[in-house]
């Protein structure tokens, strides 16, 4: 008799595995449009900045003409803006007109003619395109002119401001003549970001890919074969009352004899918060905004990571006895301390929102995105769970080498300090800290209202399925050697 693949066990799989697919678009599309033009368009990284002034470049008559010539590549121009100067403060009359033109046709793309006599010394003028200025995106990486010029007469009229500094591709003129210094100004705008104008794409190919992986999950469990990811799937629910009464045992015991009880997930956050404050404000209070919500976040996250980890260390050598005694399959364990920490994480986000509203944060949507990275975060310290906890069997050594290598690990990561303190050097140390990455995306969202650029996603979520897999391959192939040692 030929066995049929379309079973009713496994048509319950093939529908789970279809409301898997769905979630997985559905996610995806919901990410782009919360995140709107984030996704699209980030700041320029060909953005000219504005030196500092150091001297006056030449009083701007109606005979005066000052040029800088530069370029940049930037995709969509937004502003060009200059310092501008007075002498001595003295009363000025007149205009002056600033002028963005190509060198290569002599075009004016830009130009803003203002009234100096309201110019105040190091007052900053900009001119700005227009959202729908086709030319705002025609003169990219164009050969550019800065022209200023002016109908004041001598004795009442302003100077644009100068600094000393020579830049590469950059040349100052005054009345043709070559002057050694660049102009005072500044050209931003944004530039298009390559996954975001290829998301659809990229959407559409992984979902294809994603589909292959699961309809081959579906085939070797239809076949008769044995499948892990399946197998996994019905242990969980299969075990489900065991693992409710793990969960409920591992909360309880985190707070038995305690007076305040569940109250401590609460204070927690906030007791290291306001000891982490009055530590460290005097040093970075000045450079963070907000930074008590910053400060929280990271706090928060953090302790999630720490109690995670440091829980999942001893799920199976401190259940032996239940080990030896009754079949379970064992990464339930470390699984189910995962679940009692996201319970406590889940309150301990209760006065990460007080403190945030307390301190004038002003929620966006974005803030739906933040829980993308702290799912991230939770596969994380799923992945290194299983492994420490698979280590700690054979090496009991292990939880000291994790008390250590945990406190390091928090002293490296921007909890209560900001990476720019840091030599440019060592940035490369941020791409390699997975908590630096679900931390600082999580602030993006919460704090700052927007969303973190599509590679953020890319990568968050690439730390936390390396660290799954990882973990669980290490797990697989030690788990049945576990009661040697026990």
């Amino acid at each position: 008799m030929k066995k049929t693949l379309f079973t009713p066990a496994t048509i319950k799989t093939a529908k789970i595995m279809i409301g898997v697919l769905l979630a997985y678009v559905l996610i995806v599309a919901g990410i782009y449009f919360i995140a709107g033009d984030a996704f699209k368009y980030r700041d320029s990284r060909s953005n000219i900045e504005m030196p500092a002034a150091e001297a006056n470049v030449a009083e701007l008559t109606y005979d005066t003409v000052i040029e800088e010539n530069f370029s940049a590549f930037i995709h969509r121009y937004d502003t060009v803006s200059v310092v501008w100067g007075t002498y001595y403060n003295r009363p000025n009359e007149g205009t002056a007109k600033m002028e963005l033109i190509t060198r290569s046709n002599g075009a004016v793309v830009l130009s803003k003619t203002f009234d100096v006599s309201a110019l105040k010394d190091g007052d900053v003028v900009s001119m700005s395109f227009d959202p729908s200025d086709p030319m705002r995106e025609a003169i990219v990486n164009e050969a550019l002119c800065l022209r200023l010029s002016a109908t004041s007469e001598y004795g009442s009229a302003v100077t644009p401001m100068m600094s000393s500094a020579e830049a590469a591709g950059r040349e100052l003129f005054v009345n043709g003549e070559r002057i050694a210094g660049t102009l005072c100004f500044s050209a931003t705008g944004t530039d298009y970001i390559w996954i975001g104008t290829h998301y659809w794409t990229i959407v559409g190919i992984s979902t294809a890919v994603f589909a292959l992986v699961l309809a081959g999950i579906w085939l070797i469990h239809a076949s008769g074969k044995k499948s892990y990811t399946v197998t996994a799937v019905k242990s969980f629910a299969g075990y489900g009352f065991l693992i409710k009464q793990l969960v409920a045992r591992d909360f309880k015991r985190k707070y038995k004899r305690s007076v305040l009880g569940v109250l401590w997930s609460f204070m927690n956050p906030l007791l290291t918060m306001l000891v982490q404050y009055f530590v460290f404000s005097n040093l970075f209070h000045s450079a963070i905004e907000n930074y008590p919500a910053y400060l929280v976040v990271g706090v928060v996250c953090f302790n999630f990571f720490s109690e995670t980890c440091s829980m999942a260390l001893t799920s199976i050598s401190g259940n032996s006895r239940l080990i030896k005694k009754v079949y379970i399959p064992k990464y339930i364990y470390p699984m189910t301390t995962v679940m009692s920490s996201i319970i406590n994480f889940g309150i301990s986000l209760i006065p990460m929102l007080i403190v945030c509203i307390i301190t004038g944060v002003h929620f966006k949507i974005s803030v739906i995105l933040s829980l993308f990275f702290f799912v991230c975060l939770t596969v994380f310290c799923m992945g290194l769970g299983l492994l420490l906890s698979s280590m700690m069997v054979f090496f009991q050594d292990t939880k000291y080498i994790w008390r250590v290598l945990s406190m390091m690990w928090m002293y490296a990561t921007p909890i209560f300090w900001i990476p720019s303190i840091l030599p440019e050097q060592y940035a490369f140390l941020f791409q390699c800290n997975p908590l630096y990455h679900f931390i600082n995306n999580a602030r993006i969202c919460i704090l700052g209202g927007v969303s973190p650029e599509p590679s953020a996603y890319f990568w968050s979520a690439l730390f936390a399925l390396i660290m799954l897999l990882f973990g669980a391959l290490v797990f697989k192939k030690t788990q049945d050697k576990f009661i040697m040692h026990l």
